[in-house]
């Protein structure tokens, strides 16, 4: 391996600036007289002085007061010039060893590199520690970027693929099995220094890492890494084997950017902390692999998902928490991968689903807490998936589902809790999908269906509760679909079908009864045709 790149100049902080001595006694004493003059006037105002007596005589004991007070200014003037002096020596010294340390470190980095130019695995594996080591010991941040960047550039380079295990090509594959350990190690090294504290020796956070369009072949385990700055850049990267796994890991700054990234392996974030910076894994690939965001903490972060395909394996943040975060999953494709955000919490920030497309893939939010925060599915398309917010539990925030179209598979509400804020499918369409408000209880906050179109499927709200709050089929538009409210109950609130149109959806009438109970809004239309 050749690299040409040297270590960066020093910044000009660090370079050794002084005065001349001429101009630093000057200014020495200036400011000495400067001080002893302010203090005498001081000392003068305070005592009130009001005249000096001309006609005392100078006796032997002021003679010696005056003789001492010679000597200390005498004194006090050495003083200062060994003071100057001292300063310019211990400047000079310091420039000095941070120059003999600069040119150690260039030796020893020319010797590091030319290691992991060998053509021995072993010789390369040595090259690997030393950088690391270098990086460590660096004088300062910029000669450690250095070493960090060729250690990120080695893994940047392309490598033979593993020939596989024929016993006619064993040599070749011993060796790609050495060279491999070469780049794991490296990443094992990088992993094991974004673990440290951020300012301690051999911390490596707020440094950048460069691993555009690596090829990751193993295990990636950045487990508890934390990164407060810098920017970490997998884009375009390729994991094709192994797991990623940033579980525990600290997002609280920088930019952790895996933007066209292919994983072809489980990727873990379970527990970590986004409290700051943004992660990207927009126009990423998932394939073959589960995505694990499970009891991940959201309180400040960006995390874009922004048209990802997920082609295999699903998608987990059962148990997360969201209180703060934008999280963007905005034209994202999910094709058989199903989503689960199973017991989450949501309570501000706001989730993105825009124009996403459910192929075969379900969406689950069972058991899920909203208090607060929006969620976004506008335009959203799901076919031939189920959507479940089974017990969950509403009592603030808004979720729109507006404009988006359901064909086959289910929405369910099944035993949900409607104690406040919004739920809009404004103008959805469910073709053939079955709707379910089962055993739902309805105290306060809002759900709307206000003009949502309905072709077949059935809409169910068996054993359902109705206290308070409003549900609203307004404009809504029927055709041959189903509604049932068997066994419902209602003491308050209102569900109203205001100038909905199309046939009397099949079961309606029979199960709110002819007239309605109050609270129950049907058209005249509708009631005109009842039996």
């Amino acid at each position: 391996m050749t690299v040409s790149r040297k270590p960066r100049s020093l910044p000009d902080e660090q370079k050794l600036r002084l005065w001349g001595v001429g101009w630093a006694l000057a200014l020495t004493f200036a400011a000495a007289v400067l001080a002893a003059g302010g203090t005498l006037y001081g000392l003068v105002v305070l005592l009130d002085f009001q005249k000096i007596d001309t006609t005392a005589k100078l006796d032997a004991k002021t003679l010696f007061d005056l003789v001492k007070l010679s000597f200390g200014v005498v004194a006090g003037a050495g003083a200062l010039v060994a003071l100057v002096v001292a300063y310019r020596r211990q400047r000079v010294d310091e420039a000095g060893a941070h120059r003999e340390a600069t040119r150690l470190h260039t030796e020893r980095f020319s010797q590091a590199v030319d290691k992991l130019g060998s053509d021995s695995p072993a010789v390369r594996l040595g090259g690997v520690h030393a950088l690391a080591g270098l990086a460590d010991d660096a004088p300062d941040d910029s000669l450690r970027q250095t070493c960090i960047d060729v250690l990120c550039a080695y893994l940047q380079l392309p490598f033979t693929p593993d020939p596989g295990t024929d016993p006619a090509h064993q040599e070749e594959h011993h060796r790609y099995l050495a060279f491999r350990k070469v780049r794991h190690t490296i990443l094992r090294l990088i992993g094991d220094h974004y673990r440290r504290p951020k300012g301690t020796h051999r911390s490596w956070q707020g440094c950048d890492l460069d691993l555009t369009g690596v090829t990751i072949d193993d295990d990636m385990n950045f487990d508890g890494a934390e990164f407060s700055g810098g920017t970490v850049s997998f884009h375009g990267a390729t994991f094709s084997r192994g797991a990623v796994s940033f579980d525990g890991a600290t997002f609280s700054g920088g930019t952790v950017d895996f933007d066209g990234a292919t994983f072809d392996s489980d990727v873990h974030f379970e527990g970590a902390t986004f409290s700051g910076g943004t992660v990207y894994f927009r126009v990423a690939t998932f394939s073959n692999g589960n995505v694990h965001f499970d009891d991940a903490t959201f309180s400040g972060s960006d995390v874009h998902f922004h048209s990802a395909t997920f082609s295999g394996g699903n998608v987990h943040f059962d148990e997360a928490t969201f209180s703060g975060s934008d999280v963007s999953f905005d034209d994202a494709r999910f094709s058989g991968s199903d989503v689960s955000f199973d017991i989450a919490t949501f309570s501000g920030g706001t989730m993105y689903f825009d124009g996403a497309t459910f192929s075969g893939s379900d969406v689950s939010f069972d058991i899920a807490t909203f208090s607060g925060g929006t969620m976004y599915f506008d335009g959203a398309t799901f076919s031939g998936s189920d959507v479940s917010f089974d017990i969950a539990t509403f009592s603030g925030g808004t979720m729109y589902f507006d404009g988006a179209t359901f064909s086959g598979g289910t929405m369910s509400f099944s035993g949900a809790t409607f104690s406040g804020g919004n739920v809009s499918f404004g103008g959805a369409t469910f073709s053939g999908s079955d709707v379910s408000f089962h055993g739902a209880e309805f105290s306060d906050g809002n759900v709307s269906l206000h003009g949502a179109m309905f072709s077949g499927g059935a809409l169910s709200f068996d054993l359902a509760t109705f206290s308070g709050g409003a549900l609203s089929f307004d404009l809504a538009t029927f055709s041959g679909s189903n509604v049932f409210f068997s066994s419902a109950a209602f003491s308050g609130g209102t569900v109203s079908f205001d100038g909905a149109t199309g046939a009397v959806p099949q079961g309606l009438l029979a199960a709110v009864g002819t007239p309605p109970p109050a609270g129950v809004t049907l058209p005249a239309a509708w009631l005109l045709s009842a039996p």
